[in-house]
């Protein structure tokens, strides 16, 4: 992938930070961002499965997408706003309680996948959604989106400001000292929180398996905040290397590496992004394809592979046991929690059952895989129970 050159990248409100804290920064997504920072990847890693890490996410593609005319009832407004959405992706919008988020997939009119994405009920304003995008496609994808809505819904970008990920099994007490109604957050939930007169959109959710938050803060506290919460000595600045190392051992997918246009939702392991109702309505874009394949099975499917010795990384061919080339790695690396090497990768439905072994050429190399549950880490989020 062609690097943006030194002379155009965007910076983030927290770039000065970044600097003074020894960040390495790279290009990434158009923005200069830290890879990681003195103590390393792996000791960053490990920082934030053990206490709290804070990463700088603001070239992610936050935005709020509004109704233009309310009728003033709270659940009208919302089946509108939904439905404004709702024939772009394969989640179930129209259900969501005010408040939840729900993590979906914006198709093509394949079944291939544009972009995966939060999309969130505002539990403060009737008719309103919080939707998160990525870095790489936000533009499209906010210009997709803005030309579905027409003059029915406004998106309103929020991308000038700085959205923080603090994760770890630390956080909650970290983030509550300063906000103390996140406790009342579960995972997938979020809502508006006040620090010193200005507000923060908070959800509960990241992209480390762990337990943590997304802030979206405005630009002129960024670093105030960012500060305040670093000031805390359970908390340290974690990079983009480190991201990477715990969202692979959560088996989370990165859009444009093991998601695509080309890849559907039931290849990708993502089938329960295909809500219910949307199913049994078969409304959403590349609706027969995808039915087709959770029905008779695709003909590749993303799977977790352990691999022994080096690390294979995205484009390593997957062999079979004879040799013969069956598929390819879209993620690998070392795992820091494991202390081996992990890849997610697309095979045939023959080659899928958990134990099945494999192999991966590195450097003409066969090295041995075996297919393995993912994620390879389990997931600690915090999930609410409710009373029926």
């Amino acid at each position: 992938m062609a690097q943006t050159s030194a002379e155009t990248l965007k910076t983030t409100p927290l770039y000065e930070q970044h600097i003074a804290a020894g960040g390495r920064m790279v290009p990434f997504g158009g923005y200069s961002l830290p890879v990681q920072y003195a103590s390393g990847i792996m000791t960053e890693h490990k920082w934030t499965r053990e206490h709290a890490g804070l990463f700088d996410v603001s070239h992610m593609g936050p935005s709020f997408l509004e109704l233009s005319s309310k009728t003033g009832d709270a659940d009208a407004d919302h089946a509108a706003i939904a439905a404004v959405i709702e024939p772009l992706i394969c989640g179930d919008i129209a259900g969501l309680k005010p408040g939840q988020i729900r993590y979906t997939l914006l198709l093509n009119a394949q079944g291939g996948t544009m972009d995966d994405l939060m999309v969130a009920r505002s539990p403060r304003f009737p008719g309103a959604l919080y939707i998160v995008v990525n870095a790489g496609t936000k533009d499209a994808d906010f210009a997709h989106i803005a030309e579905a809505a027409g003059d029915r819904a406004k998106l309103t970008r929020a991308d000038d400001g700085a959205l923080l990920a603090l994760q770890g099994p630390e956080a909650i007490d970290v983030l509550s000292a300063l906000l103390p109604g996140v406790v009342e957050l579960g995972f997938m939930q979020y809502g508006p929180f006040d620090w010193n007169g200005h507000t923060l959109i908070v959800s509960r959710s990241g992209y480390t398996g762990e337990d943590g938050f997304e802030i979206l803060a405005p630009a002129s506290i960024a670093t105030t905040f960012w500060d305040t919460l670093l000031a805390d000595e359970r908390v340290k600045p974690i990079g983009l290397g480190a991201r990477d190392s715990l969202r692979l051992e959560a088996g989370l997918p990165l859009y444009g590496h093991d998601l695509n246009e080309t890849i559907s939702p039931i290849e990708a392991d993502l089938g329960f992004a295909v809500s219910k109702r949307r199913r049994e309505a078969a409304d959403f874009p590349g609706a027969a394809r995808i039915l087709a394949e959770r029905e008779n099975g695709p003909a590749r499917k993303r799977v977790g592979l352990i691999v022994e010795g080096a690390p294979a990384r995205e484009g390593a061919e997957i062999l079979d046991a004879a040799g013969a080339v069956i598929g390819v790695v879209t993620s690998g690396g070392f795992a820091p929690s494991l202390g081996r090497a992990i890849a997610l990768g697309f095979v045939p439905p023959a080659h899928i059952a958990i134990g099945t072994r494999l192999q991966v050429s590195i450097r003409g190399r066969a090295q041995a895989a075996e297919v393995v549950p993912t994620p390879f880490v389990p997931h600690r989020y915090f999930r609410k129970t409710t009373s029926s």
